[in-house]
């Protein structure tokens, strides 16, 4: 990974993030694209960065434009080319901002795209819960917070449904998926008993 290392990574997105909210997004992309590597038989830890990775530019470069190829996330991707990304783990991050229009062709791709808002909107169900895990959150749960638009306004339910179907996975399936995947670290992602 041309010395693409997880303590890399994490260096450069501390260096770019102060956030910590943000920064615990990256931490629970990165837990569930570990998980999808495995499922997929795939690399966890080059799966991993792209995950820790995805936002790291978006505190600096945010895009409200949405523009294709500027801002968040190409800023971010020229960066990380520069310093020797591999061309895949960079499209996979290109790919997973739908306006940039960048083809999401492989399942690394495919997968970041598939949990990044759905890490988001689970570590928000689980807040709100009152043990604020996701130990006893279920799916039914979050399919029903899903339908709640004025939720986690934030998170697009387009992109969570476009994501599964992507991925070639039933929506249920990739919500409870992506939950166990994130559950056994959820202290790093601000939940569980304080």
């Amino acid at each position: 990974m041309n010395g693409w290392t997880r303590d890399r990574a994490l260096a450069l997105m501390h260096e770019y993030t102060a956030n910590e909210a943000l920064r615990r997004h990256m931490y629970a992309v990165e837990l569930a694209m570990r998980a999808m590597a495995i499922r997929y038989g795939e690399d966890p830890d080059r799966w991993g960065i792209v995950g820790l990775l995805h936002d790291f530019d978006y505190e600096r470069f945010p895009n409200p434009d949405r523009l294709a190829d500027e801002q968040h996330p190409s800023e971010g991707v020229r960066l990380l080319a520069s310093q020797g990304l591999p061309p895949d783990m960079c499209e996979a991050i290109l790919g997973h901002a739908f306006f940039t229009g960048v083809p999401r062709t492989s399942v690394m791709a495919k997968a970041l795209f598939a949990v990044d808002e759905l890490s988001g909107f689970l570590v928000a169900c689980a807040l709100v819960r009152p043990s604020r895990s996701l130990g006893d959150l279920e799916v039914r749960s979050v399919k029903k917070k899903l339908k709640d638009k004025a939720f986690a306004r934030g998170v697009s339910r387009e992109e969570v449904t476009l994501g599964a179907g992507e991925l070639g996975v039933p929506l249920d399936e990739l919500i409870e998926f992506v939950r166990q995947a994130l559950h056994p670290s959820e202290q790093v992602l601000g939940l569980g008993a304080s």
